[in-house]
């Protein structure tokens, strides 16, 4: 299909490109930017006048509870929040029911997911069979299937010696292992330490719950050769306290080949968005004090972190409607990622629009590098000879997060009721209009 994007702001953080231009779409690749070929006959034409043209996001962090709820159609919801969302590549965790530890569940994920021709699906296989840290997964043959990485989600590995194994075997053929750093013992809390939720009554998880698994971590990597440029790739998922951040902003210093993610939970919200035991804002990581959200937003901007993901977890009512600490943690977010990534980026002191959509696009690219196969020169950007993956932004479209209009069947989201600015208008993914035109 032939399409032509005409009179748009054409965005791409990558090459710093930033001009009104048209965009000619043939056989799913991005033939021309600028003006299209004279023979181009369009079978499709999209006015984007007063709209930013934009690379498809890439969300390092989405579930999209299959396998497991099928009999839900959950997939076919999440995916169509996703490209509501402007987002065109997915990683899911592999905190599946059953557990994506079977080169057949990466399969039949990636199958479902590829005939509905909406986002792209980068399974994330898990690190240990079953994510109970005992036994390292056939890493290969999961690699061959189709996942990007392996991990272990919210599961820990507590044995200090599993870990070891697993980043020197990660290490030994190229894959790149993705952890969030969480003691096993302080990390049982539902709420950040600190006052509130001293007041409160909840169970608390201190900052020490992610700097001694930081520290633990980084001293294996030294040990792996990682401060010598080599050992394996890491990726932090959800860094949440400012503690951290200034360890990971020195393990790069030393030359730890390590990235880093946040969520757009921790990267607005503080514990007082709680509330009165708001279940909504019953997330993991927990929500801390201002002073971690203020210095994660200075890491995001200065690229000690790499990537804004939305850690998109539906969650059904049932599950949400109970006391505060037995709620089940988690937030709708793909639908929310891109207007609270510009929202951060123009905000006072904030890093600007190209930066915040760099931390959406290009950068989270980056993180998952050679894993893209082919996509690898092309996924996050948008340019000539590029995979068509677009999205079209009406940037002065002002919308209010109403949960009953996502389109995801998790309805929950401590954003809700906020006013937002920016609202997609249309989504390519490889040159197939997935939403909206």
């Amino acid at each position: 299909m032939k399409i032509l994007i005409q009179h748009g702001r054409v965005i791409d953080p990558a090459s710093g490109r930033d001009e009104t231009a048209d965009v000619a779409i043939a056989a799913g690749r991005v033939l021309a930017i600028g003006k299209a070929p004279a023979d181009f006959t369009p079978s499709r034409t999209i006015d984007a006048r007063d709209c930013w043209v934009l690379p498809g996001l890439v969300d390092l962090a989405a579930r999209l509870r299959e396998p497991g709820h099928e009999h839900a159609h959950m997939l076919e919801s999440e995916m169509a929040a996703a490209v509501a969302g402007g987002v065109t590549s997915l990683v899911c965790p592999p905190d599946t029911d059953p557990v994506l530890d079977e080169p057949g569940l990466v399969e039949m994920l990636k199958t479902r997911a590829e005939r509905l021709h909406q986002a792209r699906v980068l399974p994330q296989g898990a690190l240990t069979r079953g994510l109970k840290g005992e036994v390292l997964t056939e890493m290969g043959q999961l690699t061959d299937a189709g996942c990007v990485a392996f991990g272990q989600a919210d599961a820990p590995i507590v044995n200090t010696q599993v870990l070891q194994r697993a980043l020197q075997y990660a290490s030994t053929f190229g894959y790149a292992v993705w952890l969030r750093p969480l003691d096993p013992w302080l990390g049982g809390g539902v709420a950040a330490s600190g006052p509130l939720a001293m007041r409160m009554g909840l169970s608390g998880v201190p900052a020490a719950a992610e700097t001694i698994a930081l520290h633990t971590l980084f001293e294996l990597l030294r040990a792996a050769g990682g401060a010598r440029g080599g050992g394996p790739r890491v990726h932090l998922c959800r860094l949440s306290s400012a503690a951290g951040v200034a360890l990971v902003r020195g393990a790069k210093a030393e030359g730890l080949n390590v990235t880093a993610d946040v969520s757009i939970n921790s990267l607005h919200l503080t514990d007082l968005d709680i509330g009165y035991f708001d279940g909504a804002a019953r997330v993991n990581p927990p929500l801390r004090q201002a002073r971690d959200r203020e210095a994660l937003a200075a890491a995001l901007a200065d690229g000690t972190i790499d990537a804004l993901v939305s850690d998109h977890t539906p969650v059904i009512a049932d599950a949400k409607q109970l006391p505060f600490a037995e709620a089940e943690p988690g937030a709708s977010g793909l639908e929310l990622l891109l207007p609270l990534a510009l929202k951060w980026g123009e905000s006072a002191g904030g890093p600007g629009i190209a930066t915040a959509l760099a931390r959406v696009t290009s950068t989270p690219a980056q993180v998952l590098g050679a894993a893209l196969g082919t996509l690898q020169a092309s996924c996050g950007q948008l340019v000539e000879g590029g995979v068509a993956d677009i999205c079209v932004l009406d940037p002065e479209a002002h919308w209010v997060v109403a949960p009953q209009a996502l389109r995801s069947q998790g309805k929950h989201t401590p954003f809700a009721g906020l006013e937002l600015k920016g609202q997609v208008r249309c989504t390519l993914a490889a040159g197939h209009l997935a939403h909206g035109g």
